[in-house]
This record gives C-alpha cells, structure tokens and sequence, in this order.
C-alpha cells in the first residue's frame, strides 16, 4: 500500500486548494493509498521518510521569499536523506511579482540536493487552481510522481 505525504503551507488558501486536488488525483489513481495532508508547521522533516511519494506546497512570499512557517521545515531539509523518494512540488504565486513561484524552485533544488527524484512538472499556479490548464498540470504531477516508484 503506497503512502503519500502532502506537505503544504497556504496563506489564502489557494495552495491548500492546490494539496485537496493532489489528494483526489492519488486517490483517484490508486484507491489504495493512504494519502495524508500535513501543514507544514506541523510536521517535522524527518517524517517525510515514512512516505513513499511526497509532495511539498508553499506560496512565495514577498519579493521572492519562503513564507514564515515554511523556513523551520525548509532548513530541517538539509539534515534528511531523501535518496529515492519521489517528491513534486507546488505553489502558488502572483506574476505580478518578479519571482513568480520562487519557493517551489527552493523546495524542488532542495529536495534533489537531499538526493530525491524530484519532477520536471512541478507545479507554478497563478493565483487560485482554477483552469483546467492547471488541474492538467495537477494531474501530470502526480502521474509523474506514482509512475517514478514504479520506474526508478
């Protein structure tokens, strides 16, 4: 029985919106999983070993930065092997700004140097998760990310 972890920080919202959708995609993909939602102020890095499929949300804050209750997690990263583990990551963002989505990058470069496979379809939303442009983009994350434990 696979076991996801979604591992999110949400501040309007719009990124937890994005987790529910990951949530049904695993579920809907294999009906078997036992898929669990954390925030990420909540949980502590060294859990992330307990999963076999991860995803890690955050929206960028301010002029490209990690929201507040997203660094303590961020920095316990460094200390976790991740050799193996399929991690995507998402976020939500404002292109108004100049780092659009910075902290998915952050998480996603974080994650590799930890030795994690992470996805080339990390997900960027603009604002809230409501085109289907972007539900495509959801789904094509956590194909990427079931498939990869079966493809290594």
């Amino acid at each position: 029985m696979m076991r996801c972890g979604i591992i999110f920080v949400s501040m309007s919202g719009n990124t937890e919106d994005i987790a529910d959708m990951i949530a049904a995609e695993v579920k809907n993909r294999d009906s078997s999983a036992v898929v669990e939602k954390h925030e990420m102020d909540e949980i502590e890095a060294g859990e992330l070993s307990g999963f076999d499929v991860i995803f890690l949300g955050s929206y960028t804050w301010g002029d490209g930065d990690l929201p507040y209750e997203a660094e303590d997690f961020y920095e316990e990263l460094e200390d976790v092997d991740l050799s193996g583990k399929a991690i995507g990551v998402f976020g939500s963002g404002d292109r108004d700004y100049p780092h659009f989505c910075s902290a998915v990058d952050m998480f996603a470069e974080r994650a590799e140097k930890q030795g994690a496979r992470t996805m080339l379809s990390n997900v960027k939303v603009e604002l809230a998760p409501d085109t289907e442009e972007d539900e495509e983009q959801i789904r094509k994350l956590v194909k990427d990310c079931m498939k990869s434990l079966v493809t290594p």
